[in-house]
């Protein structure tokens, strides 16, 4: 067999004599340095041994080293034979140093005693001087110092003849058995063919960095980095640690089974073969043999007790020992089987700077600490193997070379089964077999299982040489591999499998046992007394156990036992779990857990089970089963009990957390179970989401996970960050389909990694993404990256970031990409790419039709594809094939070369990249240095070029010059259309219009002027494109801005000019203007923080007379100044004149006026004077904005009398602005100013608003002072004022100063006046007193028709006044707290009150006895009238008690209300022309017997309601007699109309009682049962009822739990009902069966104008039906369908009936479930009905095409009035279109678009909506997504509609300070829930 690793071709008899020319080379420099110092005495020592030469040429060489020099020169030329003996001599003599003479003696040989003695004696004969050398040892003293090194010397060496001899019988290839196990068979397991280990080497000094990270766990796993893990032969292992005289340590990990203890042996072996010539001596310890020491001893008791005791002097060969400590190599075999604590405090912890005591007693691991730290055998060489376990603290800082053991490649593994079977005939068969097994392939790259798959397959070939089929798991092998032991133990008798493991039961359990208790113990070596015999005879015989000598300190040698290997005990005890008929499931689920790679800090003693859950799993699959049945004697339902208890802890554990190593460890399992259902729902749970990062991957791990991925159905991301892996493992991954994300990030992703992975992705279909970053690979492997990509047409990322990849070859390589259609993205950054490389790069994919974008910026370089499958969605053919194919073809390109340090010399070089691509869209030059002649040269070239969006020069060194080229391409290139220029931020950007945007159509919104009607205006108009030119942030010296006004005087194309902040000033302000005028389609203008003075606004108020042209001027001087100045647009139009066709361009007349803003500017009196007189002159100004100025109450003045001058003003706003009480009465003074002011308007004292009319008589006027702080000393004044106008329409005077005494003040001017005015003076501090004042004044006053009070937190009170002959007189109280007092004035004052027509009393503490002496004093002279109270005792009180109550009432009763559960008790009465009087009638019911006073109270309630005709209870209890007087006194009535009971109970006779009274009601109109919780049983009885009612027109059953039997049954009196118009089964439980009922009936109720089925259960299938037949129900006027997820076929079915229902006015479908395609179809259909007046489809998901058709129809609607789109998906893209048709909805009073996505975009669209909304009430926008712009704008457009009461914006993210601020503006913004 070779030896372990890969040694140089030289043969060990070479190896042994040594190159003396390179020995005397090496050890020459620090032999002339010891030298140097002792001249003389070589010089006459190479007289002795040189006596031929003579040496007269030396005496003029002064300098002693190079005296020296030349003396070795002639000893070393004087032949080997001299050169030796002068060696051997010095040595001698000399004391030299220990390395030095260590190195001279193994270079010239040693020699023996008498060889030694004879260069002695040699030298002596020739009388050599030594008299003077004082280099010796001894200097004066006699030969004894020399024998007793010599004597050293001599018994060092027979102790290393006498190791060498031992490690051969130990290690070597024929071993031979030590006394103690003398006798005992050896096995023959795990002990054969040696095939060299694959070993790389990491970098120990990363462990160094982590013992300094204070982290939990510091496991041995190797590095990310680029500088880790090589591959290392034998010589390089030991060779590479620099020797300084200092300790070495080397570490090796490995796996399981990878050959570490093996390759100990070898080492120790080829030491004794003189293979390892730079150790003397080499010792060999495993610690699970240290583990059996008890007690403490020294290091030369662990030396020799414990190894092998010299035969003589011990002392002398411990003391030679320790003078080469240097040259002595000691192993230390599986640290992880230690099962002591390595962390223990030694002694270099206590005094680390000091040697240890060599003769001090220490336990095995102050041993071995103290050995590494070098405190003992200082120089010595430590070897050290474990598994990857947690290294113990003191070796974090002493490790100097870490290597890992990885076993076998594919190579190695071919090259071991050779050996194995070189002596069968089957040999290149073997190899084959495993060569087409991928699995088995991984499992052999770990040598153990590589040792056990030979032994099954070479038993199985010879059995069945033709048909060979093997185990599938590691499992299954080791039970293979005993089966196999004990087949060929039995020979030719040797029986079935069943027979055999019959035979042997007793022994495999015993084993099995011994296995289990060991690993609980943590015991791995066993005594004799430990096996049962007939279990030890079992093991030795088949070679499962092993036999060796253990020594223990001061003890005779026993025998050990252990298995064979660790795995295979661990493999027993697994068994012994699965067949013990004492363990359960639940101990063996305990058992059961997924061992991971990292070993926690502060974890117990090492576990010894690094494989025992992958054979519980392994013999959980059901290939077992009969194994296992046979062992533990039971059937196959226990067993399975079993084997299912392993399979659940899998299915639980893939569901927790796992980490990368633990997903590993579980995949493993998995595969081990071969159970595909198992796999593929641990797959599903998993989903390989997780990072698998920073250890090392096996082929057998990439076997296990493969094979979890390949069971799985989804596709999956692996993502493998410093994960170290070998090539093999990615011909394993080739074989897993459902990849479709790989990514690698390691530095050890090199050349050769990217070859191996180019072979497997050909393989790897699934694949869509796949990452290779923070690796080492360079072009060449690119290269085999690009050819295997041409198989790899179905990915769509490549990522290959952060490589070496500093050449490309672009031609190759984009064509491969242009093939691969699906491809999206290409990351190349971070590769180090050339200027010139990039530039190439460019060209090639600018050059590439599915390239959609190039992005390099500096080390940033990405490719983007357009990643088309070749087909156009259907969504894009719209307008037939042709626009399929113009889709196809436009793929737009993105170049971007950022940062590239290109320079002017590179212009061209990118003209014509540029000009070679014609589908261009953006353009990034940024960053650069091309300089004003770089940019020039590509602006010259720019009609040549094809861009589509935009050109960025930014960062480019520009001048002035420069950009005045910019500003000029302009008007050399017609497709720009902005320019945006900065100095200060350096940015220079062109953008520019394609031929699709060059030829929009104008833009919406703005208003287009033409000559002729509508239609030739939208047939006629012909569109220009518009250029902007942003030139801001650049503050420009006077020269440089006449340059660039001469430039842009030029532009005449300009539509958007923004000048911000570049210093103009006053005079480069009238400098610009003077050639505004020429720029005929200018529609912008900004010119922000420019440093303007006032003067300068005068100036530009002066030019809004100037330029008609002007639509809006903003201008503002605070801390940012603004001035935003807006014209109307140019258009050119055709002539409508048949007899010309030419295009006229023609100055529009402005329709809509000027808007002038002028804030945060201090003006005074005489600045005020002067802006009116300029904006006098301006006769088209509308709007007038004066916000933030600070004016005073003289400026106000002022101001106000310069408004009949300004003839078409519409609006002025003074917004944030401090008005005194008197300034506000002067506002409102304005109307008597200025006849065409409608509306004044004054909030919170700071902000006013006074709305014009065109004319005088236009619209009613209004005035509206809230918050202002007026009281009683104002109210005489603006009374006066308000009398000499006039009074308005609607005077507001809330939340203001009045109290009582102010109301005083103003009834007296109010009183008798002839106007017509609502009054609101609510919030105003009025007491109850003030109410009874304003109470007795309502009453008294003729011309007050309506007062409403209310004390509460509403604080209202509203006024009413009318000059006309209006005889209504309602009063409303509402929460006024009266006290008894004053509600005994309130009887007294509505006592003498003759004309009321209602009183409602709400909450007002009015009592029962106060209700009827209430009853008693309210009359009415003629007419009707109506008594409403709402009080807590109207619940308590009984039905028979409010009817006593409601009989004390004058006049005779015609509406009785009684609802408890609004605490309701109303009346209505008429009063006939004479009345008995209510004493007499008292009287004669206190006269009447008890017996009779019931039938009298029923007598008199006949009397009193002899004209009722309504009647409504709501939530009352009808006990006996009360439901006996419903139904016998009241039902019957004859003028009874209306009848309504709802969530009310009869006690004790039920509904059943009322059903049967019902049938009595012929003349009943309305009947209301809801919430009245009808059974099937009552139904019936209600049918027969319906049918006695011919004049029935509406009927309202809702939330009644009717299901389909009882709608079956009610459609059999629905179908007799022809005059009903309303029905209401809204809320019950009918289905479709009921429904389809439902909609037959309807067919047959041609008067129906309401239906309300809401809330029903029905599916599409009765939606469709339903639909159908409201087709014919033409007359329908209100159809109510909400929340019955009807569908989208049901909405279609609805489309197409809607156009029949030309009268429908109210539509509610919400909650239906609606999608896209319905909601289109409906939002279509709803045109055709043209009378709505409500519609509500909210919580539908209407889609961008519904809500965009409605948008389309809504101006179609002129009645309608509500409309809910709660929760329909709107965004603001679709805001322009709604708000657009919300405008031309005349009739609009309530918008709800709340709880969709509006952001500050679409808030800003219904904004600028809301003048236009004439009617407009209510906007809700709750739960949106508006923020502090929209907020803002909505609040600043809410000020030009007064008629809004309220906008709703609650849960919006507008900032809480922004909101109250709003708030207090303009209360009707409302952020809060209530409201």
């Amino acid at each position: 067999m070779q030896p372990p690793f890969q040694m140089d071709n030289l043969n060990l008899k070479g190896q042994m004599n040594l190159n003396l020319e390179a020995a005397i080379a090496s050890a020459r420099p620090q032999l002339v340095e010891f030298l140097c110092h002792r001249p003389e005495w070589l010089l006459k020592t190479s007289q002795c041994f040189l006596p031929g030469l003579t040496f007269s040429s030396l005496d003029g060489i002064t300098d002693h080293k190079e005296k020296v020099s030349v003396l070795l020169d002639l000893l070393e030329n004087a032949g080997p034979a001299t050169w030796k003996q002068f060696v051997q001599y010095l040595c001698m003599e000399c004391d030299l140093p220990l390395d030095l003479e260590i190195l001279l003696m193994s270079c010239a040989g040693e020699g023996n005693l008498s060889q030694k003695q004879e260069a002695r004696a040699g030298v002596s004969a020739q009388s050599c001087a030594r008299t003077e050398f004082g280099c010796r040892r001894h200097s004066s003293s006699s030969m004894s110092g020399k024998d007793a090194k010599q004597q050293r010397l001599d018994s060092g060496e027979r102790y290393r003849h006498l190791l060498i001899n031992s490690v051969r019988q130990r290690y070597g290839s024929r071993r031979a058995a030590g006394p103690a196990t003398q006798g005992q068979i050896q096995p023959s397991t795990f002990n054969q063919a040696f095939v060299n280990l694959v070993i790389r080497q990491s970098k120990a000094s990363r462990l160094k960095e982590r013992a300094d990270k204070p982290r939990e766990d510091v496991a041995l796993t190797p590095d990310t980095e680029e500088c880790a893990d090589t591959v290392v032969k034998l010589s390089d292992l030991f060779d590479s640690v620099v020797r300084s005289g200092t300790t070495k340590v080397i570490f090796l990990f490995g796996k399981p089974g990878t050959g570490k203890t093996m390759l100990m042996h070898r080492i120790c072996q080829k030491w004794a073969e003189g293979v390892l010539h730079q150790f003397l001596l080499t010792f060999l310890f495993e610690f699970r043999q240290l583990n059996l020491l008890k007690g403490k001893l020294t290091l030369k008791e662990l030396l020799f007790d414990l190894f092998l005791q010299p035969e003589d002097n011990p002392d002398a060969v411990f003391q030679h020992l320790r003078e080469n400590a240097q040259h002595t190599l000691i192993i230390f075999d599986g640290l992880d089987e230690f099962s002591g604590d390595m962390d223990v405090s030694s002694s270099s912890k206590e005094c680390p700077a000091l040697l240890s005591d060599i003769n001090r007693y220490m336990s095995i691991s102050e041993l071995f600490a103290d050995l590494c730290h070098g405190k003992l055998l200082p120089g010595c060489t430590v070897l050290v193997t474990s598994r990857p376990k947690r290294l113990p603290n003191f070796l974090l800082n002493t490790v100097d070379l870490l290597a890992e053991i990885w076993g076998f490649d594919h190579k190695k593994v071919e090259e071991y089964v050779s050996h194995y079977f070189h002596q069968y005939s089957f040999r290149e068969q073997a190899i084959a077999h495993l060569k087409n097994n991928t699995k088995l392939l991984s499992m052999c790259l770990i040598p153990a299982l590589c040792y056990v798959v030979c032994i099954c397959l070479e038993y199985l070939l010879l059995k069945h040489q033709m048909s060979v089929e093997l185990p599938q798991t590691m499992t299954q092998f080791y039970i293979k591999m005993l089966l196999i032991f004990i087949n060929k133990q039995q020979g030719e008798h040797a029986g079935s499998e069943e027979t055999q493991l019959n035979c042997n039961k007793k022994a495999i359990l015993g084993l099995c046992d011994l296995a289990l208790k060991g690993l609980e113990d943590k015991k791995l070596v066993f005594y004799v007394g430990d096996i049962p015999e007939h279990v030890k005879e079992f093991a030795l015989l088949h070679g499962l156990l092993t036999v060796f000598e253990v020594k223990t300190s001061g003890s005779l040698p026993e025998a050990g036992y252990a298995f064979v290997h660790l795995s295979l005990q661990e493999f027993f005890a697994a068994l012994c779990l699965m067949i013990s008929k004492r363990v359960d499931k639940n101990y063996l689920k305990k058992k059961f857990s997924l061992k991971s790679k990292w070993t926690l800090k502060n974890e117990g003693k090492t576990e010894f089970m690094e494989s025992f859950h992958i054979f519980l799993s392994g013999l959980s699959s059901k290939e077992c089963r009969t194994f296992l049945m046979l062992l533990a004697e039971q059937d196959e339902a226990w067993v399975q009990d079993k084997q299912g208890a392993i399979l659940q802890s899998l299915r639980w554990l893939a569901s927790t957390h796992l980490t990368g190593p633990k997903v590993i460890e579980l995949c493993h399992c998995t595969f081990e179970t071969q159970d595909l259902e198992v796999a593929q729902h641990i797959g599903s749970l998993l989903n390989f989401k997780h990072e698998f990062k920073n250890f090392r991957l096996t082929p057998l791990d990439m076997s296990a996970l493969v094979f979890v991925i390949n069971s799985g159905q989804d596709l999956t991301h692996l993502d493998f960050a410093g994960c170290p892996m070998n090539i093999d493992c990615l011909e394993v991954l080739a074989s897993c389909k459902n990849v479709a994300h790989l990514s690698f990030r390691s530095r050890r992703c090199g050349d050769s990694f990217a070859a191996a992975l180019s072979r497997s992705l050909r393989k790897m279909w699934s694949l869509k993404k796949l990452e290779l970053t923070g690796g080492i690979i360079t072009a060449k492997g690119l290269s085999n990256l690009i050819q295997a990509l041409s198989h790899c047409l179905q990915l769509e990322e490549i990522n290959l970031r952060d490589n070496r990849i500093r050449d490309l070859e672009v031609k190759r390589m984009m064509d491969v990409f242009s093939r691969m259609e699906k491809l999206k993205k290409i990351d190349l950054s971070y590769n180090s790419l050339s200027l010139n490389v990039v530039l190439i790069l460019a060209k090639g994919v600018v050059g590439c039709q599915n390239a959609t974008e190039l992005h390099v910026r500096k080390d940033t370089v990405i490719i983007y594809f357009s990643g088309q499958s070749g087909k156009v969605p259907r969504s894009l053919d719209l307008r037939g094939e042709e626009n399929k194919e113009r889709a196809t073809q436009t793929t737009h390109m993105k170049l971007c070369l950022h940062g590239c340090s290109l320079s002017p010399q590179h212009a061209e070089e990118i003209v014509a990249i540029l000009q070679s691509c014609p589908r261009l869209s953006e353009v990034d030059l940024s960053g650069n240095k091309l300089g004003d002649e770089g940019c020039s040269c590509l602006l010259k070239s720019l009609p040549s070029i094809s861009i589509s969006k935009q050109l960025d020069l930014s960062e480019n060194h520009l001048s002035i010059e420069g950009i005045c080229s910019l500003l000029k391409s302009v008007n050399t290139c017609q497709k720009i259309m902005e320019v945006e220029v900065s100095l200060c931020h350096k940015t220079s950007i062109l953008r520019f219009t394609g031929d699709r945007e060059f030829a929009s159509p104008h833009p919406r919104g703005e208003p287009v002027f033409s000559i002729g009607d509508q239609e030739d205006r939208e047939e006629n108009q012909t569109p220009t494109a518009t250029k902007k030119i942003r030139l801001t942030d650049s503050h420009f010296q006077a020269s440089d801005l006449e340059k660039l006004c001469a430039v842009l005087k030029e532009c005449s194309s300009i539509s958007e000019l923004d000048l911000s902040n570049t210093a103009l000033g006053d005079k480069g302000l009238w400098q610009l203007f003077q050639f505004i005028p020429s720029l005929k389609v200018l529609h912008s203008l900004k010119l922000n923080d420019n440093q303007i003075s006032l003067n300068s606004v005068f100036f530009l108020a002066q030019s809004l007379s100037a330029l008609e042209r002007i639509k809006t001027m903003n201008l503002s001087l605070g801390h940012m100044q603004v001035v935003h100045i807006t014209f109307w647009e140019r258009i050119r139009v055709r002539s409508t004149s048949r007899s010309r066709r030419s295009f006229l361009a023609c100055a529009m007349p402005v329709a809509n006026g000027q808007c002038f803003s002028l804030r945060d500017c201090t003006m005074g009196p005489e600045d005020v004077t002067r802006l009116c007189q300029i904006l006098a002159e301006c006769t088209q100004l509308t709007e007038l904005d004066l916000s933030g100025n600070s004016l005073s109450d003289q400026c106000i003045e002022r101001l106000l009398t310069f408004l009949p001058y300004l003839c078409h003003l519409t609006l002025l706003s003074i917004r944030n602005n401090n008005f005194s009480p008197h300034c506000t009465v002067l506002l409102v003074n304005s109307i008597n100013l200025c006849e065409r002011i409608r509306k004044v308007e004054v909030r919170s004292s700071e902000n006013a608003f006074l709305h014009f009319g065109a004319s005088m008589e236009s619209e009613e006027t209004s005035c509206r002072l809230i918050d202002c702080a007026i009281s009683q000393g104002q109210i005489g004044e603006l009374c006066r004022v308000l009398k000499q106008h006039g009074w308005m329409a609607e005077v507001d005077l809330s939340r203001n100063q009045l109290g009582d005494e102010g109301l005083r003040c103003l009834l007296d001017h109010l009183h008798q006046a002839p106007i017509t005015c609502s009054l609101n003076l609510s919030h105003n501090k009025i007491s109850q007193d003030g109410v009874l004042d304003l109470i007795n004044a309502f009453l008294t006053s003729g011309n007050t028709t309506e007062v409403q009070v209310s004390l509460c937190s509403k604080a209202a009170l509203i006024i009413k006044l009318t000059s006309g002959d209006d005889p209504r007189k309602n009063l409303r109280l509402t929460e006024c707290n009266f006290q008894p007092e004053h509600l005994e004035k309130l009887c007294m004052v509505l006592g003498k009150c003759s004309n009321l027509t209602e009183y409602v009393s709400s909450k007002n503490n009015v009592t029962v006895q106060a209700a009827e002496a209430l009853l008693h004093s309210l009359k009415k002279n003629l007419g009707p009238l109506k008594i409403s109270i709402e009080e807590p005792w109207v619940c308590k009180e009984s039905v028979t008690s409010l009817l006593e109550l409601a009989i004390q009432a004058c006049g005779n009763l015609t509406e009785i209300t009684i609802c408890k559960d609004k605490t309701l008790f109303q009346l209505c009465m008429v009063f006939p022309p004479c009345l008995e009087k209510v004493e007499s009638v008292v009287s004669r019911l206190n006269l009447c017997k008890l017996e009779v006073k019931r039938a009298c109270f029923y007598q008199r309630v006949r009397e009193k309601c002899a004209q009722l005709q309504e009647l409504r209870w709501s939530h009352v209890e009808l006990h006996g007699d009360e439901a006996e007087m419903l139904v016998s006194v009241l039902l019957p009535l004859p003028e009874l109309k209306k009848f309504g009971l709802t969530s009310s109970s009869i006690m004790p006779t039920g509904v059943d009682y009322l059903i049967t009274g019902l049938q009595k009601c012929q003349a009943i109109e309305e009947l209301n049962l809801g919430h009245m919780r009808l059974s099937d049983a009552t139904l019936p009885k209600l049918v027969l009822g319906l049918c006695e009612m011919p004049s029935l027109k509406r009927l309202l059953l809702n939330h009644n739990s009717i299901d389909d039997d009882g709608c079956s049954t009610l459609t059999e009196a629905l179908r007799k009902m022809h005059y009903l118009e309303e029905i209401n089964l809204s809320h019950n439980k009918i289905g479709d069966p009921g429904l389809i009922n439902i909609a037959a009936v309807l067919l047959q109720m041609p008067n129906l104008k309401r239906i309300n089925l809401s809330g029903n259960n029905p599916s599409p299938v009765g939606g469709e039906k339903l639909m159908d037949a409201l087709a014919h129900c033409k007359h329908v006027e209100e159809l109510l369908l909400p929340r019955n997820v009807f569908g989208d076929k049901t909405a279609v079915k609805l489309a197409l009936c809607l156009p029949r229902m030309s009268d429908l006015k109210i539509l509610h479908f919400q909650d239906n479930n609606i999608g896209p395609t319905g909601g289109t179809e409906l939002a279509r259909a709803l045109v055709g009905c043209r009378l709505l007046k409500e519609i509500s489809l909210s919580e539908n998901n209407l889609g961008e095409g519904g809500i965009h058709v409605l948008s389309e129809g809504l101006p179609c609607f002129e009645h309608l009035q509500k409309i809910d789109l709660k929760l329909c998906g709107i965004t603001d893209d679709a805001s322009k279109l709604l708000s657009h048709g919300f405008r031309q909805c005349p009739s609009m009073e309530e918008i709800i678009l709340s709880w969709n996505t509006l952001g500050d975009r679409g808030a800003q669209e219904l904004a600028s909506a809301l003048p236009r909304m004439e009617k407009l009430k209510m906007l809700d926008l709750e739960k949106n997504l508006i923020g502090a712009c929209g907020a803002t704008k909505l609040a600043e457009e809410l000020a030009k509609c007064p008629k809004i009461q309220f906008i709703r914006l609650w849960n919006n993210p507008v900032p809480k300070g922004l909101a109250e601020n709003l708030t207090s503006q303009d209360s009707r913004l409302c952020f809060s829930f209530y409201y």
